[in-house]
């Protein structure tokens, strides 16, 4: 595939953007992520966390996002990568575990799950997704692959985009975390910023 038409399709994947809501109504973009960014205000309020989950390249997406958020938004964020801590859970608990297990000691009601999946098969983020959703925290899920990936059912916002490969999945869901993590800022800034601290606010994307 030559630069032109890797371009063209990775176009294509986000101009077919589709979410859903928790009932599995379908919603515009940008009503999504207006959605999603009032509620990470929401959470600044009430002093919440933001937890990131992802397996391989996603797990870096969402370490990534996690450092973005929490250095310029200055939401707690949380991602469960730590070596020591996975390898441990993996070992004692199975890699199901790995993810939901330090949910349970730590997640609230009042906290965000971001769990980000190419495939939307992977049982450690679904076992995380379906702990968070039974706890009543505010779950948002990014797949990609098959349209009817077992991810794609759960979430307060379902985020899919129809890339079929893992490189067009990844940078996808990359430029759909950018995106609603700018808007997050900038919503922090004018919700709890004075206008001479909003100054010194730096986007910084690494």
């Amino acid at each position: 595939m030559n630069w032109t038409r890797n371009i063209s399709v990775l176009t294509k994947c986000l101009n077919s953007l589709a979410v859903k809501d928790l009932n599995g109504k379908r919603m515009e973009a940008d009503a999504a992520f207006s959605r999603w960014t009032e509620r990470i205000v929401r959470i600044r309020q009430d002093d919440g966390s933001v937890y990131f989950i992802g397996n391989g390249a996603s797990a870096s997406i969402a370490s990534h996002m996690a450092a973005d958020l929490g250095k310029n938004a200055m939401v707690r964020t949380e991602v469960l990568t730590d070596p020591a801590l996975i390898t441990a859970l993996g070992n004692d608990c199975g890699y199901e575990e790995v993810f939901v297990e330090p949910l349970r000691w730590r997640m609230r009601a009042e906290d965000m799950l971001i769990a980000i999946s190419s495939s939307g098969n992977s049982p450690n983020i679904l076992s995380a997704v379906k702990y968070a959703t039974s706890l009543r925290a505010y779950v948002v899920t990014l797949s990609a692959m098959k349209p009817d990936n077992p991810l794609r059912y759960y979430g307060n916002l379902r985020f899919y985009v129809p890339a079929l490969s893992y490189g067009a999945s990844e940078t996808s869901h990359a430029a759909i975390l950018h995106h609603w993590v700018d808007k997050a800022i900038e919503s922090v800034a004018t919700n709890f910023l004075t206008p001479k601290a909003n100054k010194n606010v730096r986007i910084s994307m690494g």
